[in-house]
């Protein structure tokens, strides 16, 4: 039999992307392969489109179905439980209760003429998975993956490379642990979008609750564009990422803001994990989306804010990195944790 291969769907709500690994852990290739996951078709639709999308990325690298080891899939949460989507903000209402393992398995089995076998979890963990495979090299050091983009994605993965799930599929959805608002200019407890009013970590960190910030920033410039904008709140939250990158204060003091939260939340998660490696990923972190300046900024105001909380030792061990692999990751995560279930 050929050399086998791994294979991992990183099945999003809007677009899925496939990515594998060879029995080593090397990725078979870093160039990126995605396509609409049609969620409004329907579940089946979606778990027939992800089965084409491994035929045409198995064509792409001269590999066949005969080398598939095994298949991961990342997906979004919650889950009512193993493999079954719960209700999710970002999928239709039908994908509620769901059973996609049995029949993404079933749908691999048919293509393939053989049971495959498949691994299924959080996305964020997935991410995590690969991120620190990057981070850690040769090493066993465990690793948080902590990634602002529209909401933000959270992942604790330990020794053996795998994320923490948890008892209820639930593990490490830090995002919506409460922010010591007191340490963040006594900010307010804006709601998110889980339904808590407390003041979620995700609310101050990524898109999700810039527009609040921007609305109780923006009291400050009065004079500032926009302030005298007829745009709509989410149009001028868009334009921030751009503006900041050229120096305009508002926007390099929202995103100082969230910055430091961040910074907070990594020291409050290192009481708890006590990681060796803590990598920082999303949008704000894309070289093909932000300035070297504005990423070195970001994460020195980060890593200053967190290191100030920290046991002495861990000051001195723990490493926060930029992410890696971009919209590769939880693919290739998802592809290494069907690898290293087949190793256990």
């Amino acid at each position: 039999m050929s050399k086998l291969i791994y294979i991992g769907t990183d099945g999003g709500a809007t677009t899925s992307k496939v990515g594998g690994v060879w029995g080593d852990g090397s990725a078979i290739s870093t160039k990126l392969l995605q396509s609409p996951t049609n969620s409004a078709h329907g579940p089946e639709a979606v778990v027939s489109g992800w089965v084409e999308a491994i035929n045409s990325y198995l064509a792409q690298n001269d590999l066949t179905w005969e080398q598939v080891g095994g298949v991961g899939l990342a997906i979004p949460g919650p889950f009512q439980r193993y493999g079954v989507f719960d209700k999710s903000p970002n999928l239709p209402a039908e994908f509620t209760g769901f059973d996609v393992h049995t029949a993404y398995s079933n749908a691999l089995a048919e293509r393939a003429g053989r049971a495959v076998p498949l691994i299924v979890g959080n996305d964020g963990n997935m991410g995590g998975v690969a991120e620190a495979q990057h981070a850690r090299g040769n090493s066993t050091g465990t690793v948080v993956l902590l990634a602002p983009g529209s909401g933000l994605g959270c992942a604790f993965v330990d020794q053996t490379g795998l994320a923490l799930d948890g008892d209820t599929l639930a593990g490490m959805e830090a995002s919506h642990m409460p922010a010591p608002l007191h340490l963040l200019d006594d900010a307010k407890p804006y709601p998110c979008g889980c339904g808590r009013t407390w003041g979620c970590v995700e609310v101050y960190t990524s898109l999700s609750g810039l527009p609040y910030l921007f609305e109780e920033k923006i009291k400050k410039y009065p004079d500032h564009d926009l302030a005298k904008s007829t745009l709509s709140v989410k149009e001028r939250v868009f334009s921030l990422r751009g503006l900041a990158q050229k120096g305009d204060p508002l926007a390099l003091e929202l995103f100082d803001f969230q910055a430091k939260a961040l910074g907070l939340h990594v020291a409050m998660l290192a009481m708890a994990l006590d990681p060796k490696f803590v990598v920082i990923g999303g949008g704000l972190m894309d070289p093909e989306a932000t300035t070297t300046a504005f990423r070195e900024r970001y994460l020195g105001i980060l890593s200053d804010t967190a290191r100030a909380y920290l046991w002495p030792a861990q000051r001195d061990s723990m490493s926060i990195v930029p992410a890696a692999l971009g919209d590769l990751s939880q693919a290739i995560g998802a592809a290494l944790a069907a690898l290293y279930q087949n190793r256990s």
